[in-house]
């Protein structure tokens, strides 16, 4: 029998958290948002690549208790798994219409991109991969998609866009690119119950079941 003694890739994912959420929201797969990314990341793997990390970048919400019990819940199970999370900042500010006069909330995630853009360099000069898969389609991301690929070699980038976030720019300078579909989604949940780092129950959001009202977070 022939023994396949080749080396495999080592895989580093790293997971624009919004990006991924939004995404599947906008393109109505808004019941598969308790999604194990580990295990849509091995479902896009090839047979001679390994995963080594999963790396998920997010923000928390602030401005609601409801959105921020359902996100602690979710990050939770991802930690449950030894996925590593990544914080930026949600910042909280108004917008204003500038013919109407009008005032309202809003809020917006920072340094997400930037924080993607770090650990994805820091990780190629440490060795750490030979593919980075990024999940995004944030076109802030296409310099240092490029910078990875002037600087190394040996090293390349792989894009697996979100639902509806699928960008030109990066696909452009990406070593290959897909599209996450609706079936990867759906065959990537946990189960209704996981348990915690720390031992405890983590239940599904009732509001994020198949056949409850949207909401977002």
């Amino acid at each position: 029998m022939e023994i396949d003694n080749q080396k495999k890739e080592k895989v580093i994912a790293y997971i624009d958290g919004f990006n991924l959420y939004f995404g599947m929201v906008e393109s109505g797969f808004r019941h598969y948002k308790w999604l194990n990314v580990k295990k849509l990341v091995f479902s896009l793997l090839q047979p001679n690549q390994e995963l080594v990390a999963v790396k998920y970048f997010t923000s928390r919400v602030n401005n609601d208790p409801d959105k921020q019990k359902r996100q602690s819940t979710y990050l939770d199970a991802l930690e449950s798994i030894d996925i590593k999370i990544i914080y930026g900042n949600y910042q909280n500010g108004t917008v204003e219409c500038k013919r109407c006069g009008n005032v309202w909330k809003s809020a917006k995630e920072k340094m997400t991109d930037v924080n993607i853009a770090t650990s994805i360099i820091v990780d190629g000069f440490k060795d750490e991969y030979d593919i980075a898969m990024l999940i995004s389609g944030d076109s802030d991301l296409t310099p240092p998609i490029k910078s990875i690929h002037s600087l190394f070699n040996n090293k390349r980038v792989f894009v697996a866009f979100p639902p509806k976030r699928h960008n030109s720019s990066m696909a452009i300078v990406a070593k290959g690119s897909m599209i996450i579909g609706r079936k990867k989604l759906q065959d990537a949940q946990f189960n209704d119950e996981v348990i915690s780092k720390t031992g405890y129950k983590l239940t599904i959001p009732k509001e994020w079941k198949l056949g409850t009202k949207d909401i977002s977070i």
